[in-house]
């Protein structure tokens, strides 16, 4: 039986997800808490296999509920996992760095919620077939379109639209057009199916759409800065940086 923790100021936000938990076999709700203080204190007592918390709450945020689970002691346990639960998609990638698992945004269908919760229960990496179903294109095929899910839509995200891509090892979050999608993929599956000549993957786990780059500037490491039209500031690797400047006129 997988422990459920909502916190929720909302309450009928907190009522729905409460009787959806309930209703779904599997899930044992054991705490809802109203402000983010006390959703720190029941979570570090309780230690929920899952969390669902909303961002914007009285007291702490969900970010900085999160942020002060990182140094816990979970025992022989393991940090719960998280699903971001907001109105407000400019925090996507905030909760995406703090390796949430999912991010969900108001108002979401039952269908999203369930969505979200077999993510977070499944830990078995994304086979081929998924990654190709995902990506929506056989796994040989150029990458021109991908097929995003956002407020429980699906939409479909031209390619040559994507400004950057970051990622840890299963995530990745794609900006376009001032938007944020997190997808349930690691970067190194959309790496070898983008345009090498447009996409660059400047660290590890970020690629950049150099049609999308402003500047690049040394630091004092003589490392380059790559900044992007929107004003994002990413620092290349080393061995990209000296790539980039062999090539530059």
């Amino acid at each position: 039986m997988t422990t459920v923790l909502i916190a929720e100021d909302e309450h009928l936000a907190a009522e729905a997800l409460a009787d959806w938990v309930k209703a779904t076999p599997g899930l044992q709700l054991v705490a809802v808490c109203e402000d983010g203080e006390d959703a720190l204190a029941q979570i570090r007592a309780l230690k929920p296999a899952l969390v669902l918390t909303d961002i914007q709450m009285p007291g702490l945020t969900g970010l900085q509920v999160v942020q002060a689970l990182q140094g816990h002691d979970w025992g022989s346990g393991h940090q719960p996992r998280i699903i971001f639960t907001t109105a407000y998609d400019q925090h996507a990638l905030t909760a995406f760095e703090l390796h949430a698992v999912d991010y969900l945004l108001k108002p979401f269908s039952r269908e999203r919620f369930e969505e979200a919760v077999r993510h977070a229960l499944r830990d078995a990496a994304p086979s081929p077939a998924e990654v190709a179903q995902a990506l929506g294109a056989p796994a040989d095929a150029p990458l021109t379109r991908l097929l995003v899910r956002d407020q429980g839509k699906i939409f479909p995200l031209q390619v040559a639209d994507i400004e950057c891509l970051r990622s840890d090892n299963k995530y990745t979050a794609i900006t376009s057009k001032g938007r944020s999608f997190l997808v349930r993929l690691p970067i190194a599956d959309f790496e070898a199916r983008l345009d090498a000549s447009r996409f660059l993957r400047v660290q590890r786990g970020c690629i950049v759409n150099l049609d999308f780059v402003d500047s690049m500037t040394p630091d004092e490491n003589s490392q380059l800065v790559v900044q992007l039209r929107d004003g994002t500031r990413i620092t290349a690797n080393r061995e990209v940086s000296k790539m980039l400047r062999e090539q530059s006129l």
